[in-house]
């Protein structure tokens, strides 16, 4: 991760207060036709990247799960079951607004990727659904996520990343030309979807996440590509002393 993503905010150079404060204004925004958003734009593959990714998580009864970044709570409620704990994360406290009213059952608290309000080592599982990108600083939300964790913890990032070569060309002219253009039409916010677009390129590869995630301390990382790579899933694990 360079130090530059901190500082970005789509094509600007900016200060890493400013972009946390344009980010949250994005998703405060967008809140009320996020999940539609997502629907359109990936044709609705987005859900089979979450299924997947709650079927690996392979939460038991007994544990505590967080979804960071978790919005309006459509990963935790596939991680959601009888006798399992499962908190959504998220900074937004409008996007966390539409889950309350979709999601019950689910808790909610207000928090970001570098300052949760959990107690270290107190959490079985994180997971992160398209979200580790739209932290201030990564690098910091990496580190949080492995201060929560229990001994023996998992850790499951979902995240856009880099397509095989084959298809790049045409994800790229979709992403650039047409997402945008539904964002203003759905979302009835172009700007918002520019810079997602933009901050996916300027997010780590599969190889260098999991560089990442290893500089944090996790163990047993890996990663599966999805839909040829244009989303992949991350996962590793805190080491159990």
């Amino acid at each position: 991760m360079t130090p530059t993503l901190s500082r970005t905010f789509g094509s600007e150079l900016v200060s890493e207060a400013e972009r946390e404060r344009r980010i949250r204004a994005v998703f405060n925004a967008v809140a009320p036709r996020y999940d539609l958003m997502n629907d359109v734009m990936s044709f609705g593959i987005h859900r089979l990247w979450k299924r997947g990714m709650a079927k690996a998580a392979a939460l038991r009864p007994g544990q505590f799960a967080v979804d960071l970044a978790g919005g309006t709570g459509d990963v935790a409620r596939l991680l959601a079951g009888e006798g399992r704990r499962v908190v959504v994360c998220d900074p937004s406290v409008e996007m966390m607004a539409v889950g309350r009213l979709r999601s019950p059952g689910i808790e909610f608290v207000e928090g970001k990727a570098e300052a949760m309000p959990f107690s270290d080592n107190s959490v079985d599982l994180v997971t992160i659904a398209f979200g580790l990108r739209n932290a201030t600083s990564p690098e910091a939300g990496l580190a949080e996520i492995f201060r929560v964790l229990k001994p023996g913890g998992r850790f499951l990032c979902l995240e856009f990343s880099r397509p095989w070569a084959l298809i790049r060309p045409f994800y790229d002219a979709y992403s650039f030309a047409v997402i945008p253009r539904l964002g203003a039409w759905i979302a009835r916010q172009p700007m918002a979807y520019s810079y997602l677009v933009e901050s996916i390129r300027r997010f780590p590869d599969q190889r260098e996440l999991a560089g990442l995630m290893r500089a944090a301390g996790f163990t047993g990382v890996e990663w599966r590509n999805l839909s040829a790579g244009i989303a992949c899933l991350h996962s590793g694990a805190k080491f159990a002393s």
